[in-house]
C-alpha cells in the first residue's frame, strides 16, 4: 500500500470516529431518536476487512452497530446521517433509523436489530451467489455475544455442508451489552467454536488495521477461491457504552484506559508519523477537513432534508406492485 492509500485509510478511520461522535451530539440535541449504538474503538475492524474485500460488489450484512460498515460499503455518509435524523433522504427513507441502514445499490444488505439475525441471511446471500456463479462473497459482521444464538450454530452447519462463499467476521469486544464474555460463554476464543463445524478460522488483533487487512486478505481469498466459509475473529473494544443509554459502569476505569492506549485511530496515526508518511501538522489538517465535511455537508444535508410526509407513512411496507 503506497503513502496515498495509507493516508486515505487513516482519513477513513478518523472520519468514522468523528462521524460517530457527531451522532452522539445530535442524539443529545434530540435530532436523532430511537436507539443509537456507536462504534468508536472498533474502526479498524470494518474498515480493514472491507478494504481487503470489494465494497459495493460483495454483499455486506451486520447487526445494529452498522453506520461505519454501511459507509465503507459505499452508502453515502449523507444518506446514513439523514436516516438517523429520520428524513426522507435517508438510506431507508427515514423509516429504519440507526439499526436499519440498508442500501441494495451498494449491496449493503442491512443492519439488523435482532441479535444473531444476520447469520442465516448471510448464508442465504451466499447460496444465491453460488447459484448465480458470480465471484462475489457474502460478508457477515457480528459481535461475540451473537454467537450464543441458535442461528449461529445452524448457519455454521449449513454454510459448511453447502460450502458457501461466506466470510463470518466476529468483532469480539468482550461484552454482550453489559455482560462480560467469560460470564456467559463457555469458550471465549470464538474462532475455536467454528472448528466444531470444520470451518477454517483464525484470531487476530482488531486494533491494528494493518494486521486486520492482512488477515482479511487471506480470509477473503479463501472464500472467493471456492474453498468455502471462513470465520475471522478480531479482538477489539468499544470505548463507549453499548448504546446511548449505557454508561458502561460495569467496566473498570483501568480496563477502559488500557484499551484506550491501543485506540486504533491513534495507533495507525502514530505508525504513519513514525514512517514519515504524515506529520503532526498533516494530521491536524486532516482532522479539520473531516470536521468541516461532517458539519458543513453531512449534518447540513440531514438537517435541511424533508421529513417523510404523513400520507406516505404506509409506503415501503410492502413491495409496490406486489410479488411476481
Amino acid at each position: 500500500m503506497d503513502a496515498a492509500d495509507q493516508k486515505r485509510l487513516l482519513r477513513e478511520m478518523l472520519f468514522a470516529r468523528r462521524f460517530e461522535e457527531r451522532c452522539a451530539e445530535a442524539y443529545h440535541e434530540r435530532k436523532i431518536g430511537g436507539f443509537l449504538h456507536l462504534y468508536p474503538g472498533q474502526e479498524a475492524c470494518a474498515i480493514g476487512v472491507l478494504e481487503a474485500a470489494r465494497p459495493g460488489h460483495d454483499y455486506v450484512i451486520t447487526g445494529y452497530r452498522d453506520h461505519v460498515h454501511a459507509i465503507k460499503a459505499g452508502v453515502p455518509a449523507r444518506e446514513v446521517m439523514a436516516e438517523l435524523y429520520g428524513k426522507e433522504t435517508g438510506s431507508s427513507r427515514g423509516r429504519g433509523g440507526s439499526m436499519h441502514i440498508f442500501d441494495p445499490d451498494y449491496n449493503f444488505m442491512g443492519g439488523y436489530a435482532l441479535v444473531g439475525g444476520p447469520f442465516p441471511l448471510a448464508a442465504g446471500l451466499a447460496k444465491g451467489i453460488k447459484m448465480k456463479g458470480t465471484d462475489q462473497i457474502s460478508i457477515c459482521f457480528l459481535g461475540e455475544g451473537a454467537n450464543n444464538q441458535g442461528t449461529f450454530h445452524e448457519t455454521m452447519n449449513m454454510a459448511k455442508i453447502w460450502n458457501l462463499p461466506v466470510l463470518f467476521v466476529c468483532e469480539n469486544n468482550h461484552y454482550g451489552i453489559g455482560t462480560a464474555d467469560y460470564r456467559c460463554t463457555a469458550v471465549t476464543d470464538q474462532y475455536k467454536r467454528a472448528a466444531a463445524y470444520s470451518i477454517e478460522s483464525s484470531q487476530h488483533d482488531g486494533q491494528d488495521i494493518e494486521t486486520v487487512m492482512e488477515a482479511a486478505r487471506k480470509a477473503v481469498d479463501h472464500v472467493r477461491s471456492g474453498q468455502g466459509p471462513y470465520f475471522l475473529e478480531l479482538l477489539t473494544y468499544r470505548l463507549r457504552g453499548h448504546s446511548m443509554s449505557d454508561s458502561g459502569a460495569y467496566r473498570s476505569k483501568e480496563e477502559v484506559e488500557q484499551w484506550a492506549r491501543r485506540d486504533p485511530v491513534l495507533l495507525y496515526k502514530n505508525k504513519l508519523v513514525e514512517r514519515g508518511v504524515i506529520s503532526e501538522d498533516d494530521y491536524q489538517a486532516m482532522e479539520k477537513s473531516v470536521l468541516d465535511e461532517i458539519e458543513n455537508d453531512i449534518i447540513k444535508f440531514a438537517e435541511e432534508s424533508p421529513e417523510p410526509r404523513v400520507e406516505d407513512l404506509g409506503k415501503y411496507v410492502l413491495v409496490e406492485g406486489g410479488c411476481k
